[in-house]
């Protein structure tokens, strides 16, 4: 069993990019899938599915699928995760920087749900730091 099933998605996710992977099934998890579907919004992510393990209801996978450019380039180069299950980290929305000179994102884990660092500083809004990717 994972520990950090946030730290456990996004390595999935990088890994997957650099080997050129089309897809990636990760445990469900209510959190997983929000983090997944804002990904989808920031154009990272290309298709987000829940699926069925077997003929059960009750076990789920996350099924997400990678977003790659017209050159089959990924689009997702690199994640650092940034709050830890051992040393969480927290940022008002004045902390919340463009990510690579905007390129990339900064998602945060706040009271209205899984937002990106443009919307924090829009809605002014901080919460939980949870990773970057680019």
């Amino acid at each position: 069993m994972v520990s950090d099933r946030v730290g456990d998605f996004i390595i999935r996710l990088q890994n997957a990019a650099r080997i050129g992977k089309a897809e990636v099934l990760v445990p469900y998890s209510v959190h997983i899938t929000a983090i997944a579907k804002k990904l989808k919004e920031l154009g990272f992510v290309s298709a987000v599915e829940v699926k069925a393990k077997g003929e059960s209801e009750v076990k789920k996978d996350v099924a997400v699928t990678l977003a790659y450019d017209e050159h089959g380039q990924p689009k997702l180069r690199g994640v650092k995760r940034i709050s830890k299950p051992g040393r969480r980290l927290y940022l008002p929305y004045t902390e919340a920087h463009r990510v690579k000179g905007g390129t990339g994102a900064r998602l945060i884990s706040s009271s209205t749900g899984i937002i990106s660092d443009r919307e924090a500083r829009k809605n002014h809004t901080g919460g939980e730091n949870l990773f970057e990717i680019w």
